[in-house]
């Protein structure tokens, strides 16, 4: 009888430990964080169609002469754009490069918010898409100091940071030694968020039409 007893105490045991085992695991799992995005590009770029990125559902195969279904460091920047659900902050140097255009344009036909900051002077070079956002209801901004505005990122949804040496032209992406870091590491995101604020109120129009007015 002792011996039967003491079978049971210890497979109940073995059973209890095992349960035990799996639920400290559950836990684990349950209150480990996400991983932390962070993926860094380099350029030049493979050229590649990246039609497919734009239509994904598409039932007609593009058929340009490009190279189809490769992965590249610029389709990779244009699926991290091409995230964005609810807005995007973007403040560039120089902005020609049309399939960029096209996805941002994209974005904004899907309800996006959209906020751009340029350079003045690099935003009206042959080329530029600054006025073809304009024209599609996207609001602009320019500096208005006599400093260059050399940053290029953007922040996507307020989570998503874009950022790097990259201009936003064909031959930055396809010539050029550059890199992107992309990263939704909060510690990383919200300075980038701060700045394009500060940025963005620095270079309202309504402020110095309004500084103007006083002086006269």
């Amino acid at each position: 009888m002792s011996m039967m007893w003491t079978v049971k105490v210890v497979g109940l045991g073995v059973v209890a430990l095992s349960l035990s085992l799996e639920l400290l695991g559950w836990l684990f799992c349950r209150r480990r964080p996400e991983r932390t995005l962070h993926e860094v590009l380099f350029f030049p770029s493979k050229v590649a169609c990246v039609e497919h990125i734009f239509t994904p559902v598409s039932t007609h195969p593009c058929l340009c002469s490009l190279p189809h279904g490769v992965e590249t460091s610029f389709s990779r920047f244009l699926r991290h754009l091409l995230s964005a659900t609810s807005s995007l902050d973007l403040c560039v140097f120089a902005f020609s490069h049309m399939a960029l255009s096209r996805a941002v344009l994209t974005l904004h036909s899907r309800g996006v918010t959209i906020r751009a900051l340029a350079d003045k002077d690099y935003a009206a070079i042959t080329g530029s898409q600054i006025g073809v956002l304009r024209k599609a209801g996207i609001c602009v901004r320019c500096d208005v100091g006599s400093v260059c505005m050399h940053h290029k990122f953007a922040v996507v949804d307020g989570r998503l940071l874009i950022t790097g040496s990259l201009n936003w032209t064909l031959t930055a992406v396809q010539n050029n030694m550059e890199n992107v870091l992309v990263t939704d590491e909060p510690e990383l995101v919200q300075p980038f968020i701060g700045e394009f604020h500060r940025l963005w109120e620095l270079n309202d129009p309504a402020r110095y039409l309004h500084s103007s007015d006083r002086k006269t």
